[in-house]
């Protein structure tokens, strides 16, 4: 049984029940899971590896719950760069029709090392279109290679242009298929044991892009093999006005209405619920992907997240598509979330700590992860160190744990998941990056290509 030893750490925050900080702490742990956990000097002296982690903080492994991995390859697209969303989506539309397997493959492993490099071992990926024989397999198989622990949703476009939809006809599927090859990838590919690393979850994309019927028969296919829901919702004011028009209801109303409420079920963006809606997540334990940076970079508004937070509505942080935010660095995010609820509610409307808790425990909490989340004995073994030594720590020395959040850019040192060490010092273990980003910028290269002509 393989072990992993990390000792020494300047400081090591658990983020469990008891928000238990300890310093000069470490972390045993044996066969993927934390046996030990505590002051250096009350844990094993040897293991097969050890990683001494003098100056550094250790967190859980952050968790990122909504994701569009196939995006890496069309960010900051000029016509996409200024729009708001339904502006934003029907630029990228026809770029995105012309993916492949191999392309979406590429793109997938591209995202998770950004993700891993910002201490990420856990992340979501909402996948809605289907183009050339693209599949939801080349995700899994992608992610599979990195060592994430990868939640994969099946997601689906149904309603075009011709029938009232936002995308093109072309990009849409029938829903019969769409059903079939749901049922497919769940038989295929769920774990639903714990320190599962890779999960399937339905994912209808948006209420202006499938049927009530097939958000229907989504749910209830998705509650007969135990396997979670997930969508946008409520993302701007357009999609209020969308909702309202069309189906004469709020989008929380219209959610509940088709049964897309409760504790297995989690909602992207929703930063346009009001009081009322709030309520529904809180009392239902319907829960959040909080997606900052994208919200800003659509003008889609400010998220309620202190709202949320107090009512008791389940939270996590989604970095959003790479291309709504061009980027995906979760305590990035995690700092543009304590930021903007600062800007909304004053200066107290989220600590850091707090920041760090939506990224983490409450992650774990939106992707149903009961073995995820934080640092105890039986938890499993992810967690991210990062230098208190770099220019961006520099003067942090009264709070280094604050000091992820409120400085940076941060890099993680090391990335941990299941005692496999990924991010080794820096760099990535489970990829060959330099090969990886040169067939990256050759598949962007070929879409961007094929638009010229």
């Amino acid at each position: 049984m393989a072990t992993l030893l990390a000792r020494n750490a300047a400081l090591l925050a658990t983020f469990g029940p008891e928000n238990t900080e300890i310093n000069n702490g470490g972390l045993f742990i044996r066969d993927g899971v934390i046996e030990a956990l505590g002051p250096t000097e009350d844990l094993p002296e040897t293991a097969d590896r050890v990683i001494n982690l003098s100056g550094h903080v250790v967190l859980p492994g952050l968790i990122n719950t909504h994701h569009h991995l196939y995006q890496t390859l069309t960010r900051v697209i000029p016509a996409a760069q200024d729009a708001l969303l339904f502006d934003w989506l029907k630029a990228l539309y026809p770029l995105w029709g012309r993916l492949t397997p191999s392309a979406v493959k590429t793109a997938t492993q591209t995202g998770i090392a950004e993700l891993l490099l910002s201490g990420c071992t856990a992340t979501s990926d909402h996948l809605y279109l289907f183009p050339n024989g693209v599949r939801l397999d080349d995700t899994i198989e992608a992610a599979l290679e990195t060592g994430i622990r990868f939640h994969a949703t099946r997601g689906s476009m149904s309603i075009g242009e011709s029938k009232g939809g936002l995308p093109p006809d072309f990009l849409v599927e029938e829903e019969t298929d769409i059903l079939r090859d749901c049922q497919r990838v769940v038989e295929s590919f769920h774990d639903a044991s714990d320190y599962a690393h890779i999960q399937v979850a339905l994912a209808p994309c948006s209420p202006f892009s499938v049927s009530r019927d097939l958000m229907r028969e989504t749910a209830v296919m998705a509650r007969s093999y135990g396997v979670r829901l997930h969508t946008h919702l409520a993302e701007n004011a357009q999609d209020i006005i969308y909702s309202e028009e069309n189906f004469g209801q709020r989008p929380g109303d219209y959610a509940e209405a088709l049964g897309w409420v409760g504790d297995d079920v989690w909602h992207a963006h929703c930063v346009q619920l009001d009081e009322s809606e709030i309520q529904l997540f809180a009392r239902t334990g319907t829960a959040i992907a909080h997606c900052p940076c994208s919200n800003m970079r659509l003008g889609s508004g400010i998220a309620p997240l202190r709202r949320m937070l107090d009512a008791g509505v389940p939270v996590g942080l989604g970095v959003d598509g790479s291309a709504s935010n061009d980027g995906a660095d979760l305590l990035g995010e995690a700092r543009q979330a304590m930021l903007l609820q600062r800007v909304r509610e004053g200066a107290a409307g989220l600590s850091a700590r707090e920041a760090l808790k939506v990224a983490t425990a409450g992650g774990a909490r939106a992707l149903g992860r009961r073995d995820l989340g934080y640092l105890a004995p039986g938890m499993a073994g992810d967690f991210a160190a990062f230098s208190t030594e770099s220019t961006a720590m520099a003067g942090a020395g009264s709070d280094p744990l604050a000091a992820l959040v409120f400085c940076g850019p941060h890099r993680a040192s090391y990335t941990v998941i299941g005692g496999r060490v990924v991010v080794d010092q820096g760099e990535i273990t489970s990829l060959h990056l330099p090969n990886l980003l040169q067939k990256h910028r050759a598949a962007a290269a070929d879409l961007l290509r094929d638009e010229a002509r």
